[in-house]
């Protein structure tokens, strides 16, 4: 099973596809993506097929950077990141839930920095992805 729920190759998910997948999540998602849209212009959303082991994912670009990626799953979605150690040293230093911060602790270091996921399924969870986003764009 992929990581995605959508996971047909043959054809990029449409929003009636993620509204069905996502349940009330897809609130979430469409707030998330006119957040990062609205704050970090201009901005570039990219769905991908990396291999039937992850199925599809949203990349949102600014430029030549990519803020973030968006996997959706039953119900929810992950949220992907990758941080320098730049990033993670100032997402310390603001407000975030521990939880997030043990998950950033806890991802393995790469030479582009450290990759990892978020589930949100809660308001707390997606003001949390907002804030890193910032966070991750502002270093």
């Amino acid at each position: 099973m992929a990581l995605s729920a959508l996971d047909d190759k043959s054809q990029e998910p449409r929003m009636a596809d993620l509204e069905n997948t996502l349940g009330r999540s897809f609130t979430y998602w469409n707030s998330l993506v006119s957040h990062i849209e609205t704050t970090f212009p201009p901005l570039e959303k990219i769905w991908g097929f990396a291999a039937a082991k992850w199925g599809w994912s949203l990349r949102l670009k600014r430029k030549k950077r990519t803020v973030l990626y968006m996997t959706p799953c039953h119900k929810h979605f992950l949220v992907g990141f990758v941080l320098g150690e730049k990033a993670v040293k100032a997402a310390h230093a603001c407000t975030l839930p521990d939880s997030i911060l043990a998950v950033i602790d806890q991802a393995p270091k790469y030479g582009e920095g450290r990759g990892f996921r978020i589930e949100v399924r809660t308001m707390p969870e997606l003001a949390a992805v907002k804030k890193l986003a910032s966070v991750k764009m502002a270093n």
